[in-house]
């Protein structure tokens, strides 16, 4: 018996499927909400770069939030509202102060850029589980942790932009290291690093890089005084809320 257990664990540890990694994904420790300040820095194929610094407040794993741009001076007030539904199109609206009106994102619009960045309103989305079709791809090494590699194919009812994701998912916090996402061509559009602090139980973004491989640009995303389980009330995300700016 001693000889036999050692031949079964390896089947065991490698009989998740890619449906069994997303869903490992799927439950991981949250905290209930988010806040925090944000900056994102776009550089374009010339070096040039443009600085975005922000307040956000989330709940729900991000399935609410909402967005204030503080700097720079000319894109100070515009407001971001995302709410995310199971049964039908999320709901998503930027306040824009120039012109005194909501601009509704409507689901054709959803691989639009967000704010010049390489992330486009699809990409501000949580992926629904049910949604899309997994492989588990081979294990593999990334930055000295052990990996596993994941396909995500969306369902054509989903409308996605994307014809598939592939994903490095660290396998001891189910962290999502790297990602490279296909267009409706499928070629390599976007190429996404992921860098986390632990916070308790909790393993929070703190850092994501995005490059636009075809269009040879980058979007840099810095997360910092992150506060979690505020008790922030769902009151708050509505349409009233984009233009009222919070304190910086």
């Amino acid at each position: 018996m001693k000889n036999i257990i050692p031949m079964l664990f390896p089947i065991l540890v490698f009989s998740q499927s890619g449906r069994d990694i997303a869903e490992m994904i799927e439950n991981r420790p949250a905290p209930d909400d988010l806040i925090n300040q944000t900056v994102m820095i776009l550089t374009n194929s010339k070096g040039k770069t443009r600085t975005h610094k922000m307040i956000s407040k989330s709940k729900n794993g991000s399935e609410k939030q909402i967005i204030w741009f503080m700097e720079p001076k000319d894109d100070r007030g515009i407001a971001f509202l995302k709410i995310e539904h199971d049964n039908k199109d999320d709901e998503m609206r930027m306040w824009l102060p120039a012109f005194k009106k909501v601009r509704r994102i409507s689901p054709k619009k959803k691989g639009d850029s967000f704010m010049g960045s390489d992330l486009s309103f699809e990409d501000l989305s949580n992926r629904r589980l049910n949604s899309n079709d997994y492989k588990r791809l081979e294990d593999t090494n990334l930055l000295g942790r052990d990996c596993y590699v994941l396909e995500t194919i969306p369902k054509k009812e989903s409308k996605s932009n994307y014809v598939r994701h592939v994903s490095w998912i660290d396998k001891n916090h189910m962290n999502i290291l790297k990602e490279q996402s296909f267009n409706r061509k499928n070629k390599l559009e976007k190429e996404k690093h992921f860098n986390y602090e632990t916070r308790g139980e909790y393993q929070l973004i703190k850092k994501v890089n995005v490059e636009n491989l075809l269009k040879k640009h980058a979007t840099e995303i810095t997360f910092s005084e992150t506060v979690i389980n505020s008790g922030i009330s769902d009151k708050l995300f509505q349409e009233i809320s984009l233009r009222r700016l919070p304190l910086d």
